[in-house]
């Protein structure tokens, strides 16, 4: 089982990818547990003195006002987790739950909650068991932080809520005593802590961006078959000409088209041809590409941030100070899984108009719709609508969630930044854009092995074919083409796409 190390050091996008997959053992640093030990030291300190502390000594939200007994702090805690439980929809991916936990250890030994090392254990022993809380997907507003998601995880913590466990849905409680874990008994300030901050949204961002970057790759080598079976210049694609622009993303994504279709004897065959220019979804592929790469990128440097932030309200400082802030509001993750989405959209959509090119023959070499028998065959006629249906779906679904926000708790949280909507949007154009790419790849196949035969292609796509003709049947004539789609995309999930061509050559 692979291991995970809390620090206070920094962590990265990259170091969830196992956690969205997998069970992984995860332990604290004894600088961490210094950190977190300190930190419910000075809350002691400050609950001593009397002073008044915002969800400790007081109510919540409108409710602030109200003044909280000392004998009704740990109830406090209780109710607010129980009430706070009111997610809707249907459960979240288990991974994204898991790395939801990871976030909160993480915020949690930077030391500004004021928790008991009880609370990390907690969430440690479910985690290292790979017990996960069901967690409805819906109910968030991405500020007072994920209030509906992070209760439902505390739920499960103190032995109330729902788990997943062993690929079963049960009662917590009952997974506990198998296991002999006790239920979580909450302090003051425990549930606050607990449900307050930006977990759920970042960990949605976190599983996004983990698989943006293999989608990025797939685009730029599915767009370079289609450049090739369309018979479109490789000329363009020139490191040279594109390094005239200062953009990386726009340079590195014509570098990978240009090394993909250096041998291709496909291009050299119509090097002198009279065609001057082709349609801006060949000829624009680096700047439309490029800038949805270097969109993600910041996207990216905004997540990582976020990962290593405090996402906490109030927060516990030494020398008994303690600040109210606004750490649970997830406006920067909206805004990047809005720029994201509109990122992956536009890779989709760029896809499609390539798509659609091909359905209307090119230079009597690729018949219509890539039919063997045009007329009393349809060929991808229906392949290029679905793209067409999935583009258009990504372009309603990329209409920013930030720019939408709503009030709450009667006024007190009067603006919200929408941003687990904004993930979950992300999240769902990603997954259309990439079956747009596989019937791209169907299309770009199909057209190069079947009605370009007489010359090769590059070795790069003639190794990509030979993992494409597991699912495609190319010269089959008309046949349901569903499962050769999911098979395909399959492939880009998978990665199996660019790890083929890693194999050849270098691609960014």
């Amino acid at each position: 089982m692979s291991g995970l190390l809390i620090t206070k050091n920094n962590f990265t996008i990259r170091d969830f990818g196992l956690s969205l997959q997998k069970r992984v053992h995860v332990k604290l640093s004894s600088d961490a547990v210094d950190s977190v030990n300190n930190s419910q030291k000075n809350l002691q300190s400050l609950l001593t003195s009397g002073i008044s502390i915002y969800g400790v000594t007081t109510g919540f939200g409108k409710l602030s006002h109200v003044k909280i007994d000392p004998s009704d702090q740990r109830k406090l805690q209780l109710n607010l987790v129980r009430s706070h439980a009111a997610g809707v929809g249907q459960p979240e991916n288990k991974g994204i739950i898991r790395v939801m936990m990871i976030l909160k250890l993480l915020t949690f030994v930077k030391g500004y909650s004021g928790v008991r090392m009880a609370v990390l254990d907690q969430i440690i022993k479910f985690l290292n068991h790979d017990i996960i809380p069901v967690v409805p997907e819906k109910g968030s507003v991405g500020a007072s932080g994920d209030l509906a998601q992070l209760a439902h995880m505390g739920l499960a913590l103190i032995g109330e809520g729902d788990v997943f466990y062993k690929g079963k849905q049960t009662e917590s409680k009952l997974i506990m005593d198998r296991l002999g874990i006790f239920p979580l008994e909450l302090e003051p300030k425990e549930g606050i802590s607990l449900i307050n901050g930006t977990h759920y949204s970042t960990a949605l961002a976190i599983a996004v961006l983990n698989i943006s970057k293999n989608l990025l790759q797939c685009a730029d080598i599915i767009g370079a078959l289609s450049v090739e079976s369309s018979l479109s210049s490789r000329n363009i694609f020139n490191p040279k000409i594109h390094y005239l622009k200062k953009h990386p993303g726009q340079r590195d994504s014509a570098e990978n088209i240009w090394n993909i279709l250096s041998d291709s004897k496909i291009v050299s065959s119509h090097k002198e041809c009279e065609k001057i220019q082709d349609p801006y979804s060949f000829r624009c592929i680096p700047h439309v590409h490029g800038a949805s790469r270097d969109m993600i990128n910041n996207a990216a440097d905004c997540v990582n941030n976020e990962i290593n932030s405090v996402s906490d309200n109030p927060l516990i400082f030494s020398g008994n100070e303690i600040q109210s802030s606004g750490h649970f509001h997830a406006e920067h993750i909206a805004q990047a899984m809005d720029s994201v989405g509109i990122a992956i959209s536009e890779i989709g959509a760029i896809s499609q108009k390539r798509i659609h090119y091909f359905m209307k023959g090119i230079e009597n070499k690729i018949p219509p719709f890539l039919a063997l028998n045009p007329g009393l065959e349809s060929g991808y006629m229906l392949a290029q609508v679905t793209a067409g249906a999935l583009a258009s779906e990504n372009k309603t679904l990329s209409h920013p969630a930030s720019i939408d926000s709503t009030t709450t708790s009667a006024g007190q949280e009067d603006f919200v930044s929408m941003a687990p909507w904004a993930g979950q949007k992300a999240s769902k154009i990603a997954e259309n854009t990439a079956t747009i790419l596989s019937i791209e790849l169907m299309v770009s196949a199909t057209a190069a092995q079947l009605f370009l035969k007489d010359f090769q292609p590059s070795s790069v796509s003639r190794e990509i074919f030979n993992e494409v003709n597991t699912f495609l049947k190319y010269d089959a004539g008309d046949r349901p083409l569903d499962k050769e789609i999911q098979g395909l995309k399959s492939l880009i999930i998978s990665e199996k796409i660019t790890k083929t061509v890693e194999n050849i050559i270098d691609i960014k």
